[in-house]
């Protein structure tokens, strides 16, 4: 009985550690394309004629909305997507990698050439599926320039300096050539993004018509989409999620409110060494020797919408302060309130950065091809539930991660879901040959 009990034992474990025990060796997952639009808020085509979004509402899935990592950034929001990891523990803290020793800070587009920001033991999808045999390709999506523990991507391309953010034009040649990696160079995994509507939500404000505009082209672009998947033959085997990293809110400024401007309630000269600031809501700053109290002390209660810690204090349920990078104070305003710090430079009508619990930091999940259900409307879930749903549809052994595909296998058909049942289903099979042998 106790061979039996040990190879029973062998066997389960062995179908526990495999997501897919059963799959036969030459059977291939659909391929899989993610499309993240910058900036893109859970309610901007509630407002707009959006009738190729409406569409995608009939013919796939949608969420009602989905809430990304805090802090509410580009980068640390798309790499926990990417990773499935919350922000403290992939180690992507902000959208300009910085030195606390030289007090260099490098831009947002400088930043997506440093391998040494993004690569933090941290594996991302890419890499972690070319591990297994798959071949994976990077349009300007955060952090796709990298090398991790030395591998990269197998197609990278990064933004450059100049890279113009809303050129329609552009956004239709990057889907061609993106659908010619996966017909003529059998890519099995695509990650493409987009800078809008973040830069019109930033430079006009989100309640506006410049926003309204942006949108409208947004959903010209997914017609266009949806027309090449149908062009290069793609309908029966690409499946297609598209979402974003954070949402946008309307800055509040003078003469209707007090903006927070730190200098007023503190002398940066002498107590601050560094500090990273004036960026939208959020900031960190790394005191002089000695002079954490005193700052802490004078910034806490200086503004009734600006939130103050320490890091060791900083609330756990944003899974952010745990992260060696982070600095000694934390802070940041409430919904629209930027934070500034000596000198006011600051010209966004709108912003983020702000707590993730805030809606208008909430943001968008589509989603359609052979593998998703139609017409379904999903509950909202963290963003960090993507990764184990992109592993699952492209058949690879994800990493360590925070998701859970529970959150999201509701929305995949009866022909995906059966992966799901199959491992408990032979798992139960062969417990129950074993009792009845034994």
């Amino acid at each position: 009985m106790q061979k039996p009990l040990a190879l029973l034992v062998i066997i389960l474990t062995g179908v526990a550690s495999s997501p897919f025990p059963w799959k036969k060796r030459n059977e291939r997952f659909h391929k899989l394309l993610l499309i993240s639009f910058d900036g893109f808020r859970w309610n901007y085509d509630q407002d707009v004629d959006t009738p190729n979004f409406d569409n995608l509402v009939k013919e796939g899935v949608k969420a009602k909305y989905i809430t990304p990592p805090f802090v509410t950034m580009t980068s640390p929001s798309h790499f926990t997507t990417i990773s499935g990891r919350w922000v403290e523990d992939h180690g992507v803290i902000h959208n300009m990698m910085f030195n606390t020793e030289t007090l260099r800070k490098y831009s947002h587009k400088a930043t997506q050439n440093k391998t040494e920001w993004w690569d933090n033991g941290v594996l991302p999808l890419w890499i972690t599926a070319q591990n297994q045999g798959k071949k994976t390709a990077s349009f300007h999506y955060p952090g796709g320039g990298a090398n991790y523990s030395g591998q990269s991507v197998d197609r990278s391309l990064v933004e450059s300096f100049d890279h113009p953010d809303s050129n329609e034009t552009e956004w239709r040649e990057n889907i061609d050539i993106v659908m010619n990696w996966f017909t003529r160079e059998d890519f099995d995994f695509v990650t493409l993004y987009y800078g809008e509507p973040d830069h019109v939500g930033h430079m006009f404000g989100p309640e506006t018509e410049n926003r309204k505009m942006i949108i409208r082209q947004i959903d010209q672009t997914i017609g266009y989409l949806r027309a090449a998947i149908e062009k290069h033959g793609l309908n029966d085997t690409l499946n297609v999620i598209i979402t974003s990293d954070h949402g946008m809110t309307t800055i509040k400024k003078k003469p209707a409110v007090e903006e927070i401007f730190l200098a007023n309630y503190t002398s940066f000269k002498d107590l601050v060494k560094f500090d990273i600031l004036d960026y939208g809501g959020f900031g960190m700053i790394l005191p002089k020797p000695g002079k954490e109290e005193e700052i802490y002390q004078a910034l806490k209660y200086a503004h009734p919408h600006l939130k103050v810690y320490k890091k060791e204090e900083f609330p756990e349920e944003f899974h952010y302060a745990k992260h060696e990078r982070v600095l000694p104070i934390l802070l940041y305003g409430d919904p629209g309130y930027s934070v500034n710090g000596r000198l006011i430079l600051y010209i966004n009508k709108g912003d983020h950065g702000f707590d993730n619990k805030d809606s208008d930091m909430k943001t968008i999940f589509r989603a359609f091809g052979p593998d998703f259900k139609k017409g379904y409307l999903a509950e909202p879930f963290d963003s960090i539930h993507i990764y184990p749903l992109m592993c699952h549809l492209l058949g690879v052994q994800p990493e360590p991660n925070n998701g859970s595909l529970a959150l999201t296998r509701d929305m995949l058909n009866s022909a995906a879901s059966r992966h799901l049942l199959l491992p408990i289903i032979v798992g139960v099979a062969i417990v129950a040959q074993f009792v009845i042998s034994i």
